[in-house]
């Protein structure tokens, strides 16, 4: 994969408020450029996020292996998130608005890394202050600048 990479980020939230019979359901999609290097057999892609009506952006790295997904997050929001199958792990999450103690319930998790893309399918469960939230859904899909109109359908 070349270094100059486009980042495809899809995600999905079932939040429910007050008690499961009222959901809340929001999706997301963004395609994003961004920078992709190999070490020690790890895959690592940066791109900067930026927050509509806010100055600044938020430094996004990412880091894949086969059986885990780490999201590190500076500038507006500081955090470091770990997703590992079949494993719940707690984070401090740090935004301009206040802090949180946020736990990511990972219920499956696949990665396919090729030479050519890397997809990420992850579900989980989140929490905040330690209070169920959402089940969330995010899919990453990875992929040089040349081979972008699969990551634009």
């Amino acid at each position: 994969m070349t270094k100059e990479v486009l980042v495809s980020i899809s995600g999905l939230h079932h939040e429910q408020i007050n008690g499961p019979t009222n959901l809340n359901e929001s999706a997301l999609k963004v395609v994003i450029p961004g920078t992709y290097y190999l070490k020690n057999g790890k895959h690592y892609v940066i791109y900067d996020e930026v927050v509509a009506g806010m100055e600044g952006t938020i430094r996004n790295k990412i880091k894949i292996q086969d059986k885990s997904l780490e999201i590190f997050k500076s500038g507006l929001t500081n955090t470091h998130m770990v997703f590992e199958r079949n494993q719940k792990n707690w984070t401090y999450y740090e935004t301009a608005f206040g802090h949180m103690i946020v736990a990511v319930n990972t219920r499956k998790m696949d990665v396919k890394v090729t030479d050519e893309r890397i997809d990420v399918s992850v579900d989980y469960e989140l929490d905040v202050n330690h209070e169920p939230l959402a089940d969330c859904r995010i899919r990453l899909n990875i992929a040089s600048k040349e081979s972008r109109d699969h990551l634009l359908q």
